[in-house]
């Protein structure tokens, strides 16, 4: 059967984003800083943001782009970022956001898709964005670069050109509940990357569905490196931190020192990672040489987070440690523990190999994927390992022209699909086995790639993983590969591909055991965090 969120229900927005997010802003409010570039310090207080918001959808409007619009975005997190991403949604178009390690191909292909008719980008991006925008025919003038020298010097308007006008923000109307508010491109959960159509309402919903359990408060100062281009920093964020009036202060990529000082230096209270960064945290000394007594709590998304590895986090750093769960077709959050872990609202906590409960105004169900039948929630313990499937007002209207992949993801009774295996308890928390795709089966057995890469991480030698399946050359049976990263330690150098496999063999049933090891210098990992499979099967 399906099981409904545990936590009371939130008064669900019938309004577009910006209006949510902005039209409240109470004076008191209006000079707090929203916004802080870490790299050159400079500081955006709320009023100054709507400003700049404004005066960007009217240079938009001016330039003829509105309401059935799409604009491409392809810059790394800025203050710049938040104002544009907000301008084009006041303006009534749909902001397409674009991936900043795309190469020009990439960046074409989704323009194309998208049959976005601007591009918004910075200088360091702007090779490859050119190069995309002569193969869709868009002209100079329709590539904005925010830091350009601008217009007069290359075509290109800037930041200044766009905002220096001071132009007036349309008026437009439409239905938030089916209007576009951003087209993020995702593989769901199978196949190339499709347009995620995400409507006003979407975002609006998904935003108060957090809110309550997140418990963010103006006072706060959340770190912000995940990058705004992907769901989960967009929603996590830029928009669910911006409508606690909490003070954002942005990173436009991650390294871990200058991940530490900005925690140290602005007294940060909250940061949001993906399991890559809690390993750095778990286990590299730079963390000793930073005060980090200020953050209150750590949340990770994106991946699966091993137990022992949250908790290793939260030992090392004093704070609390918790999991979400989401996919850019849920806006993304499905399911997530409050930073208290649920006390007060649920009366249990989440243990940490969890990624909490469904969200507010929504309902899950756990499936079996062979007969089709719904697992229960357990009197006690875990139930059997299903399909888990979710509903709620923050799934997507569907793939962009693509019917037969919305079909096949969202069914009739409005339940979608996540292509992730998962388990439940008796309180309706969610455990993530893995994906449904990733699995690796072996002999008829199936094996999760997260499980053994958790194995691997709990090594002193070992500072990352990833697992995946490959033939073995003489059987043809398809086998656990593990490529493992040394951990930069004295006598760590030593270590070999058969100590590494016996470590995992006396951990995990027999036939899960790894059976193949590779060395390498980096696991490759997504902006948001995500281990890259398919390159590592190229590798």
């Amino acid at each position: 059967m399906s099981f409904a969120s545990p936590f009371p229900q939130v008064h669900v927005p019938t309004t577009n984003l910006y209006d949510y997010l902005f039209g409240d802003l109470a004076d008191d409010d209006a000079d707090r800083v929203a916004l802080v570039d870490a790299k050159t310090g400079a500081e955006t207080t709320y009023r100054e943001m709507v400003v700049e918001i404004d005066a960007f959808a009217g240079a938009l409007a001016d330039r003829g782009v509105g309401v059935g619009d799409v604009v491409g975005l392809l810059s790394p997190n800025s203050s710049a970022f938040a104002i544009a991403f907000h301008g084009i949604l006041r303006s009534g178009a749909t902001a397409t956001t674009i991936n900043a390690l795309f190469t020009a191909k990439d960046i074409a292909k989704q323009l194309t898709d998208s049959k976005a008719t601007v591009l918004v980008t910075v200088s360091a991006l702007l090779p490859q964005a050119a190069e995309a925008a002569e193969a869709v025919d868009l002209d100079a003038s329709r590539v904005f670069v925010l830091d350009g020298p601008g217009a007069a010097a290359d075509g290109h308007p800037n930041a200044e050109d766009l905002l220096a006008p001071g132009l007036p923000a349309p008026d437009v109307e439409f239905d938030p509940q089916a209007h576009l508010a951003v087209l993020p491109y995702s593989s769901g959960t199978t196949g190339n990357p499709k347009g995620v159509m995400l409507t006003h309402a979407n975002l609006t919903a998904n935003v108060a569905q957090i809110r309550p359990l997140q418990g963010m408060a103006a006072d706060d100062r959340i770190l912000a490196v995940l990058p705004f281009f992907h769901i989960y920093g967009m929603t996590v964020l830029l928009n669910a931190a911006v409508h606690a009036r909490a003070q954002l202060v942005i990173m436009p990529s991650f390294d871990l020192e200058g991940f530490l000082q900005n925690i140290a230096d602005r007294r940060c209270t909250h940061a949001f990672i993906a399991p890559p960064v809690a390993v750095a945290l778990a286990k590299h000394p730079l963390v000793e040489r930073y005060d980090l007594s200020s953050l209150r709590g750590i949340m990770s998304g994106a991946a699966p987070l091993d137990e022992d590895l949250g908790r290793a986090v939260a030992d090392r750093l004093g704070c609390a440690v918790i999991q979400g769960y989401g996919m850019s077709e849920l806006s993304p959050v499905s399911h997530v523990a409050p930073f208290d872990g649920g006390r007060e609202l649920v009366g249990s906590v989440a243990p940490l190999s969890s990624c909490g409960w469904t969200v507010p105004n929504s309902v899950s169900k756990i499936v079996d994927g062979e007969t089709g039948t719904e697992i229960d929630p357990p009197a006690s313990g875990l139930s059997d390992t299903g399909e888990l499937w979710f509903k709620g007002p923050n799934v997507m209207a569907g793939y962009l022209n693509n019917d037969s992949a919305t079909r096949e993801t969202i069914d009739d009774d409005g339940f979608l699909h996540t292509g992730d295996l998962a388990r439940v308890d008796s309180t309706g928390c969610v455990y993530i086995v893995d994906r449904l795709k990733e699995l690796i089966k072996y002999k008829g057995y199936q094996v999760p790639p997260a499980e053994l890469e958790a194995v691997l991480l709990s090594h002193p030698q070992i500072a990352d993983a990833a697992v995946i399946g490959v033939r073995d050359a003489d059987s043809g049976e398809e086998v656990p590969k593990a490529f493992v990263v040394v951990q930069p330690s004295e006598g760590a150098a030593d270590l070999t591909e058969e100590a590494v496999m016996e470590f995992v063999a006396g951990q995990v049933a027999p036939y899960k055991k790894v059976r193949q090891v590779a060395f390498i210098d980096a696991i490759p990992k997504s902006a948001a965090g995500k281990i890259l499979r398919k390159d590592l099967r190229t590798a």
